[in-house]
């Protein structure tokens, strides 16, 4: 009888034993799918918390109020040698101490520089008799820049961005835009060279152009837009 138990329980212990070796089996597999899976499904976790994280960033961002120079100044009267280095920070001048909060960027005049002819400059805002008359003429394939005198008054303005589109026979063949900067008011105007571009050649290139010159602010406040005409000519 003891024989015979022992006998039964032979085969039940092998089952027994394949049983445990194919789990153990499943077990050393099944990782190599799943741990991927839970990888990424770690990975998003940690996107979903960043993604909170971020959005609670954002959310409780608030940007520090707008002050004027005045303000900002004598926010350290007391203290003279940071008083003078903000002066000579901001570069202020005595008419901007009046405690106006908005900026006011103020255009003097207008330029053009090529490899074709001389510098030519124009007071601004252009002579209304010069309305929809050519600003200036360039050869195909002429390179040029634009080049802008301004100043700053009252308080710092951020982002000063331009934008110059191009139209000919009422479609528009150009679009240029740049970052001019940051810039604080100042006694010397400031002035400043637009990118080089150059322009097309060609029968078709020909012709009298229109074109928009705008100017933004980071807080899209717009310092100025100005509407000129250009021609281009065959070149000899």
């Amino acid at each position: 009888m003891e024989s015979g138990k022992r006998a039964e329980a032979g085969p039940s212990a092998g089952v027994s034993e394949d049983k445990q070796q194919r789990e153990e089996r499943e077990m050393s597999e099944k990782p190599l799918a799943d741990e991927v899976r839970d990888d990424h499904e770690d990975d998003d976790d940690d996107d979903d918390d960043d993604k909170e994280d971020g959005a609670g960033a954002l959310a409780g961002f608030v940007p520090g109020p707008l002050l004027s120079l005045k303000e900002q100044i004598e926010k350290d009267k007391d203290d003279d040698s940071l008083r003078r280095w903000k002066e000579k920070l901001l570069g202020c001048v005595e008419e901007d101490l009046n405690g106006q909060m908005e900026p006011e960027v103020k255009f003097h005049s207008i330029g053009i520089i090529s490899n074709d002819l001389e510098e030519v400059s124009y007071p601004l805002p252009l002579d209304l008799n010069r309305e929809g008359l050519v600003l200036f003429t360039l050869k195909e394939g002429s390179r040029y820049q634009l080049k802008l005198t301004f100043s700053v008054l009252h308080n710092i303005v951020s982002g000063l961005t331009y934008s110059n589109t191009v139209w000919k026979a009422g479609l528009k063949v150009d679009q240029n835009k740049g970052m001019l900067g940051t810039f604080a008011p100042q006694r010397e105007p400031y002035v400043h060279v637009l990118d080089e571009e150059t322009t097309p050649s060609g029968v078709l290139a020909r012709g009298i152009y229109s074109a928009n010159l705008k100017f933004e602010d980071d807080d899209r406040r717009c310092h100025m837009e100005l509407k000129y005409a250009f021609e281009i000519k065959k070149s000899s």
